[in-house]
């Protein structure tokens, strides 16, 4: 017998071997056990996911002997000839090379004949959304009432392109892309029977590449055995497949949340330097960001494969962060993955993706300041003016800069820029808040005096004269002269 590749030799036979897919094989053995069957069925899904594999499925159910049947005999003839394609009673049909109006009408034509052995003559249609609308409008009535003894099946890629009056004659089953981790197992299981030693880790970078397809995994270990013999590690699938390794993901992520920016940019030269698909690095890394987000809402949730305390120190570093911060990077990530997508120069955009996301980590934003300068409001009204021994403080990650001398500068005119102490500069451009709160007891000291007014009478308009002194005694405000000096702003 000629070889067969493993996507063909270990295709599923029943219903139980369909894996990943539990949704759609519950309603379809229910269907038959309960004598519900439609005359019209959609598959939908990605590549790999079992389409074809589950039509067929379907169909052994349908046309094996005493059937309808859920625990047929798939080594029955009926059955084999069914999975071969060449019974007379299924017949397979390429939506892409048949998908004009003659063919429908032909279609239409041998719908009334009876089945040659089972009881269903079945149509499947595979890719029916490569059907033009002239052909899907020549099958609207047969598709909506067939003869008794003829079944249509579906399955596309792209269900938008179909007609909504195709789509409500059908019963429609979305397939899911399957786990990385049921791939992977399903790997282990192909290696153990073809006598081949896969590493866990091998397993895991296949399923990972495959990307929820079951049929592409398949294909990668096939290509494996044929590049490394019988033992197949971790190294071999990087290569092969130019792949990264959850190790080096997690370091890079590792150095984005240390706003390690030139360790960060050596990982991703060593990567390109090495042959490795830089796309597929990025998506791995926007994996890994979303998992540590979603992690620090739930601690149950999966490590993407990463090792548990690597896993660990990724998650105390990312919990150093607001989840907001986490979510602004992932939006300059998928930025630098859309324009990467069409890019050659792929290192260059993950490179500035890079250096901006770290940028985002680092930053003091305008609520960050209202937060702190709220806080310290607060806690004056609520202890008489004297300061709390507590503070507001932004997030741990904030650098950290030397805080500016405790004397108040003179005050200025309103048309003179408020002259600013020579103090050293925040790094990274951050802003020093605990400085300002530091220096709010100095303000507690000398509250502005108050204004007095008549409630009885309207306040009158003030002279120009007296507008301008307020407006002075305004601007000689500690508080205001403070908020100056430290954001080094000037009045105009």
């Amino acid at each position: 017998m000629s070889y067969q590749v493993f996507a063909r030799k270990y295709r599923p036979k029943t219903f139980d071997d369909v894996l990943g897919q539990d949704h759609v094989v519950r309603t379809l053995k229910n269907a038959i056990e309960q004598k519900r069957l439609a005359h019209a069925y959609l598959f939908v899904g990605p590549r790999g996911t079992g389409k074809t594999s589950t039509a067929r499925i379907l169909a052994k159910a349908l046309n094996c002997p005493n059937g309808p049947m859920v625990d047929f005999d798939p080594e029955n003839d009926l059955c084999q000839e069914i999975a071969e394609g060449r019974s007379l009673d299924v017949l397979e049909i390429d939506g892409a090379s048949n998908n004009g109006v003659e063919e429908v009408r032909q279609l239409r034509e041998t719908v009334r004949f009876a089945p040659a052995r089972g009881q269903f003559k079945i149509y499947y249609i595979d890719e029916v959304h490569m059907l033009t609308n002239q052909a899907f409008n020549a099958l609207l009535k047969t598709l909506e009432e067939p003869p008794e003894h003829v079944k249509f099946i579906f399955a596309t890629t792209e269900p938008h392109k179909i007609l909504a009056t195709i789509l409500s004659r059908c019963q429609r089953f979305d397939l899911r892309p399957i786990p990385a981790d049921t791939i992977a197992s399903h790997l282990q299981h192909i290696a153990k029977e073809e006598g081949i030693a896969l590493d866990d880790s091998a397993a895991w970078a296949i399923a990972k590449g495959a990307d929820g397809g079951m049929r592409d995994a398949q294909s990668m270990l096939d290509q494996l055995v044929a590049f490394c013999g019988d033992s197949i590690h971790e190294e071999n699938v990087l290569d092969v497949f130019g792949f990264t390794s959850r190790e080096t993901v997690a370091s890079l992520v590792g150095a984005l949340l240390a706003r390690d920016t030139p360790t960060a940019l050596g990982l991703v030269q060593r990567e390109a330097d090495a042959g490795r698909e830089l796309s597929q690095l990025l998506g791995e890394l926007i994996g890994c960001l979303r998992a540590l987000l979603i992690a620090g809402l739930d601690a149950t949730t999966g490590a993407e494969g990463i090792p548990a305390e690597t896993w660990k120190s990724l998650t105390e570093a990312a919990n150093a962060y607001p989840s907001e911060r986490l979510l602004s990077v992932i939006d300059v990530f998928a930025e630098a993955e859309g324009r990467m997508r069409w890019a050659t120069n792929k290192r260059l955009h993950l490179e500035l993706g890079l250096i901006k996301s770290i940028q985002a980590l680092g930053e003091v934003r305008i609520s960050d300041v209202i937060k702190v300068l709220a806080g310290a409001a607060d806690q004056f009204q609520g202890n008489g003016g004297s300061p709390s021994p507590e503070r507001t403080a932004l997030p741990p990650s904030e650098p950290k800069a030397p805080a500016p001398s405790e004397a108040t500068p003179e005050p200025a005119p309103v048309a003179t820029p408020v002259p600013t102490p020579k103090a050293e500069a925040p790094s990274k451009g951050a802003l020093d808040i605990d400085a300002l709160i530091d220096a709010a007891p100095d303000v507690a000291e000398e509250p502005p005096a108050p204004i007095k007014t008549e409630s009885s009478k309207p306040e009158p308009t003030p002279e120009p004269e007296k507008a301008k002194e307020a407006d002075d005694d305004f601007y000689k405000d500690p508080l205001i002269q403070k908020a100056l000096t430290m954001f080094q702003a000037t009045l105009k």
